[in-house]
């Protein structure tokens, strides 16, 4: 999904003609240094951070105090939530944050509490989404391909940047349809090959009426 989230961002950036900046916190040493850097970022600019789920010590505050004995010189998830928060309150309309993550549940609740975070789920592309596409591309809002593109995307994992791309190779609508079809054709016999995860039942493990058992997977 990070064609999608990285189209977002360049969206946001664009409509409001502010520069993006990334920000990789392994690579910052502290908190005071992590507070340079963020007071540092110019106007009218947006800060990115990928994959925060990753990041050592931002996942639980309660390791916080047992990890700070062994390394001095890190970044931490209270230092990380003050120096947010300081932040949005002198420069609310002038930066912005964004954090991206596949594993929301591993978050700290801390950091995506409502009032500090507002969350938006990247999910694959909807039925919704495509007609939003569509139209802003080729001016549609009907077409007798509508319907088989529906039940294809009902099946297939593609994500809304996939789906612009396909609308951006040609300029003629019932072309950039057909091209459409064809792609999410082939992703969905790509997916129907993927390997799948089988599941068997051990007797001691899930008990049920008539035998049965817990259930293991076998990758």
């Amino acid at each position: 999904m990070k064609q999608s989230k990285s189209s977002l961002i360049a969206a946001i950036a664009n409509h409001l003609n502010y520069d993006i900046y990334e920000l990789e916190l392994a690579d910052v040493g502290s908190n005071s240094d992590l507070k340079w850097r963020l007071f540092a970022m110019p106007d009218q600019s947006i800060l990115v951070i990928e994959d925060i789920d990753c990041t050592i010590m931002l996942q639980n505050r309660e390791t916080e105090n047992e990890e700070r004995r062994t390394r001095k010189n890190q970044v931490t998830l209270s230092g990380l939530l003050n120096l947010i928060d300081g932040l949005w309150s002198c420069c609310t309309d002038e930066r912005i944050i964004i954090f991206t993550t596949n594993r929301k549940e591993k978050l700290d609740p801390a950091l995506v509490r409502p009032g500090r975070m507002d969350m938006v789920h990247m999910s694959y592309c909807t039925i919704s989404a495509f007609k939003q596409l569509v139209f802003n591309y080729h001016g549609l809002c009907h077409q007798q391909l509508f319907e088989q593109i529906e039940g294809l995307i009902k099946e297939v994992k593609v994500t809304p940047a996939e789906v612009a791309r396909e609308f951006m190779k040609s300029r003629d609508a019932q072309t950039s349809l057909q091209g459409l079809i064809s792609f999410l054709l082939e992703k969905k016999t790509q997916q129907d090959y993927e390997p799948k995860t089988n599941t068997v039942y051990t007797k001691e493990e899930h008990p049920q009426e008539g035998g049965g058992g817990g259930e293991q997977e076998l990758m």
